[in-house]
């Protein structure tokens, strides 16, 4: 395999990130005199609204729009921001108030970032419904710009910045919108773009994880794999289980799988970073979303290989009389 190829897979980049991260981490090497709490939380934010600029300007408005698509945009805001973000919820409650509450803080940043940006590709490759996804993928970032400080909000209340909420909400994911239909039209290969994204998502997650204060309790952070697993692994098999009896398509099912399990790492992070780092407290809210970084990259390799692998899209594409080239 070349070389290109592994910086074009996120699994591989993914999985390599938290390696170093954790080894970066665990040896105490990270340089804080250099990476300050400020500047990390600035950096993050910085490189997220880049990536969210590039990664949006390759989706096209046209043929998404609301008329006579209610039911798909629904759908994907149900799917990828309410569906996913209970679990999340549920456990920083059940949390929030015991000697672990700040760094179960980290699960309201999960449970109120969208999916990935990545879901429209992903769900390309995989013979999904694109379209439904592309339309989905835009509903529900412009969705988010209310969703993800009203999660904020009803999680963490006045102990945080809404003010700082707001503003980093506005950097990453309205200036990002706004600024990427300047660039619909520049050619960006397929390649490069994986590559730099894929880049990008590295740092960030050396960035965070490295600084993270991971307890030395062992029991807390099998809370956090627990409810990583439940948020990942039981409600994307339980979307498959549910749309398959239902009825519902391959292309559709594919969709609404990315857009329930998936969540796009980097807006947690960077939402964390922003608001938790004025207080102090962001290494130590990043261990909730270092652990669902670690089950995520054990998600998107089932996905590939088990519920997604080429067989079984075959043979259910098959079924559905779609011939696979």
């Amino acid at each position: 395999m070349k070389a290109k190829d592994l910086l074009m897979s996120s699994a591989f980049m993914l999985s390599l990130a938290l390696i170093v991260s954790l080894l970066t981490n665990f040896a105490g090497v990270f340089p804080d005199q250099v990476f300050t709490s400020s500047v990390r939380s600035n950096l993050t934010v910085l490189i997220l609204a880049i990536m969210m600029t590039l990664s949006l300007s390759r989706y096209s408005f046209r043929n998404l729009g609301p008329k006579g698509n209610g039911k798909s945009i629904a759908r994907a805001i149900f799917m990828g921001l309410i569906l996913s973000s209970i679990i999340p919820l549920v456990g920083y409650f059940l949390l929030k108030d015991t000697e672990w509450g700040t760094e179960a803080a980290g699960l309201v940043f999960i449970a109120a970032t969208p999916f990935a940006a990545s879901v429209a590709p992903l769900t390309y490759i995989l013979r999904g419904d694109m379209e439904h996804a592309a339309r989905g993928t835009i509903y529900v970032y412009v969705a988010a710009l209310l969703w993800i400080p009203f999660i904020i909000w009803l999680g963490l209340g006045e102990s945080v910045s809404m003010t700082s909420v707001a503003i980093t909400v506005i950097e990453i994911i309205a200036v990002p919108l706004l600024v990427s239909r300047l660039l619909t039209k520049v050619n960006i290969s397929r390649e490069a773009l994986s590559v730099f994204l894929n880049c990008c998502i590295f740092f960030l997650v050396w960035l965070s994880v490295s600084s993270t204060s991971f307890p030395s309790n062992a029991w807390i952070l099998l809370a956090f794999i627990v409810i990583a697993a439940l948020r990942t692994f039981f409600l994307g098999n339980m979307v498959e289980v549910v749309e398959k009896r239902a009825g519902i398509p391959w292309g559709q099912r594919v969709a609404d799988i990315l857009m329930t399990s998936y969540k796009n790492k980097g807006i947690a992070i960077a939402m964390c970073m922003a608001v938790m780092a004025p207080l102090g407290l962001a290494s130590t809210a990043m261990v909730a979303i270092a652990t669902s970084i670690i089950i995520e990259i054990c998600w998107v390799i089932f996905m590939d290989s088990v519920l997604f692998n080429r067989k079984r899209m075959e043979r259910e594409l098959a079924a559905e009389g779609i011939a696979v080239e």
